[in-house]
């Protein structure tokens, strides 16, 4: 029977760790919290959002895109629900989104770990791994005291997101140390940040908006949903869902801004005649009264104020270009964006191992026979709505059952 160890004990190692079990192979699982599935009992507000009934693949990012789908393809949603399902896991969707249908991320990490108990894995908690090295054909993993020997080594130790978990990058240096390429690893599903003052005067409101990313005039990305304004900056769902491509080209010393259509659901054809027809009906009333139902106060000062337009003119005296303006400032509200918040603040990163390394339907390290990758470690991130949950199920799956079946296979040989 082959040894497989595992470092890192979240989702993707959990799942790793019991698909090498299932596959006949004797498992280690090495975690530095004093509990395994912490990050993950956190995730969704402590509901955990599973997976997605979407799995278009435009929902996994990375620098070589292909290589999600190739996974995917060997263990997905279907496999995914069918898996949980084995292990008691009812599900609820809620518009695509899958939950436990206790709402409780905390019965996931249960049924996880009492699998890999049952199965025989061995847990190794407040286990800090200081470095590991392929020796003789064998892995040999260095700990506080302890030197742990395997036949294979996943290495499932999360990224750098939310330290607080103990996510703390400690995998991308083991990674290293065997060779592997890194792409930068930079908070990504994060807040953005603005110098722009106009954020004081509109801190705490929430509003639907559509959010397009820019670097001069080349599209990022996009986005729609309930944005919040803080006064730092942006967050929200559709902030999160469009950061990772800001946060990048940031990175590499382009320039980035944010235009946001606050009136997201009216296609482009009807404004005119919206527009009209609200000015008709407020020509006699002051200009500081035409947004009134439109957006919150602050927000309607604004962009008045944006606009040039003084609250006391009379609506029917606004000119044109006022009124153009106006339009325009509503479609098209720019800010100038200047960062984002760090990985204390970011749900997952993008970035990682650079996956042109790893083979896609294993997840076995191309330079090191026996080494394999799961989770938030690959240059694989997803957007939000479970996207990540389902890369760390189908990752640690396939490295699991992969490293472990090769070890059963070169046992009987």
């Amino acid at each position: 029977m082959g040894q497989v160890l595992v470092a890192g004990g979240g989702a993707a190692g959990l799942m790793a760790a019991l698909s090498a079990a299932r596959a006949g192979a004797e498992v280690t699982l090495l975690e530095q919290n004093k509990q395994v599935g912490k990050k993950l009992s956190a995730t969704g507000n402590g509901r955990c959002n599973l997976s997605n009934r979407d799995q278009d693949l435009s929902h996994y990012r990375g620098g070589r895109p292909g290589f999600a789908g190739t996974a995917l393809k060997a263990f997905g949603l279907f496999e995914t629900l069918d898996f949980f399902e084995t292990l008691g896991i009812a599900v609820r969707d809620r518009k695509g989104y899958l939950y436990p249908y206790s709402d409780q991320a905390s019965a996931v990490v249960d049924v996880l770990r009492m699998e890999a108990e049952d199965l025989g894995v061995k847990l190794a908690l407040n286990t800090r791994i200081e470095g590991a090295l392929r020796q003789g054909g064998r892995f040999l993993v260095e700990t506080k005291g302890w030197t742990y020997e395997g036949d294979a080594l996943i290495l499932a130790a999360g990224s750098c997101a939310a330290p607080q978990t103990g996510s703390d990058g400690s995998g991308y240096r083991l990674a290293e140390s065997f060779g592997h390429s890194l792409i930068k690893p930079l908070p990504a599903l994060v807040q953005l940040r603005s110098k722009d003052p106009v954020f004081r005067g509109l801190a705490g409101l929430r509003m639907d908006a559509r959010v397009s990313l820019y670097t001069g005039e080349q599209l990022l990305a996009a986005d729609t949903g309930e944005v919040q304004f803080t006064d730092y900056g942006l967050s929200g769902i559709p902030v999160f869902q469009v950061s990772r491509y800001g946060v990048r080209a940031m990175d590499q010393g382009r320039k980035v801004r944010a235009v946001l259509n606050l009136l997201p659901y009216l296609k482009e054809e009807e404004l005119p005649a919206f527009w009209k027809k609200r000015m008709e009906l407020g020509a006699r009333r002051r200009a500081g009264r035409l947004l009134v139902g439109l957006f919150p106060k602050k927000m309607a000062d604004c962009l008045l104020k944006r606009a040039g337009i003084l609250a006391d003119k009379k609506t029917g005296a606004l000119t044109s270009e006022e009124c153009q303006k106006l339009s325009q400032c509503c479609r098209a509200f720019e800010v100038r964006i200047s960062g984002s918040n760090g990985f204390d603040r970011a749900q997952v990163c993008c970035g990682g191992v650079d996956t042109g390394e790893v083979e896609p339907k294993t997840m076995e390290s191309r330079l090191v026979p026996g080494l394999y990758f799961a989770g938030e470690i690959l240059d694989v991130d997803g957007a939000c709505g479970g996207y990540n949950l389902q890369w760390a199920w189908t990752s640690g799956w396939l490295a699991g059952t992969h490293s472990g079946r090769k070890l059963q296979k070169e046992h009987l040989t």
